[in-house]
């Protein structure tokens, strides 16, 4: 991670710098004596940022140079663990790669590669899952976590790339890739399903309704017809 901190220090001007103005001869002093350094509380010091404050000079016994104490911005690059980094592949062994994040590099061991049987491939220096059919190579770029660090002169920077969403930035994008045509499919099926529902309930309702006008039908008393009225039989009238 990229920092700007605000640090106090007494800083020595040797005479070769008097020729400058104040301001530009401590900040030159505070290049030399800080830019590139690896420090093992603030990490790496990239540059002096600007000189915010000059107390007063002394001269010590047998030293020509002034000192001063001051106050002054520097830019430093420190790893944080689980800090999420991206970087080159610039070297590629048969225990591991090694990664360019920032300023400093770090290692990817082989067992922290990818999440498959992994095979190394010394003619071509290429790394390759055994089911993914993934490739790893120098010149790729990586997306990792930092999972150690041991700053100093001898630095060290342990890097994994076998959690979901790291390794070579190809493999992410494929990933990506996949999810994106999963998801356009699971919707699509979805709508159908919803659709399938709809079609189904309407049939249903429709099945109800017809049975509900078809009961409704068998409870309504049937009219009769009325009976057509028996004449009687007429006598004959003796002549």
């Amino acid at each position: 991670m990229y920092k700007i901190l605000d640090v106090k220090d007494k800083i020595r001007v040797p005479p070769v710098k008097f020729s400058l103005s104040l301001k530009n001869a401590v900040k030159s002093s505070l290049e030399d004596r800080w830019e590139g350094v690896i420090d093992r509380r603030l990490g790496v010091i990239l540059a002096v940022l600007d000189v915010k404050d000059i107390g007063d000079g002394k001269i010590l016994p047998e030293d020509s140079a002034i000192h001063y104490p001051v106050s002054f911005e520097m830019l430093v690059y420190s790893p944080e663990m689980y800090e999420i980094v991206n970087g080159e592949v610039i070297d590629v062994t048969e225990f591991g790669v090694f990664i360019r994040i920032g300023p400093l590099d770090g290692m990817v061991h082989v067992s922290q590669l990818m999440d498959d049987f992994v095979s190394y491939d010394p003619k071509s220096a290429t790394f390759l899952g055994r089911e993914s059919k993934r490739k790893l190579k120098e010149g790729d770029v990586m997306r990792a976590r930092i999972i150690s660090v041991s700053m100093g002169k001898q630095y060290k920077i342990g890097l994994t790339a076998r959690q979901a969403g790291l390794g070579a930035l190809e493999w992410i994008g494929q990933d990506k890739k996949r999810q994106a045509e999963r998801l356009v499919k699971r919707e699509a099926q979805e709508k159908q399903e919803a659709k399938e529902i709809v079609s189904r309930s309407v049939q249903s309702r429709t099945r109800d309704i017809s049975s509900s006008k078809a009961r409704e039908e068998m409870k309504k008393p049937k009219e009769r017809k009325p009976e057509p009225k028996k004449e009687g039989k007429k006598e004959k009238k003796g002549k």
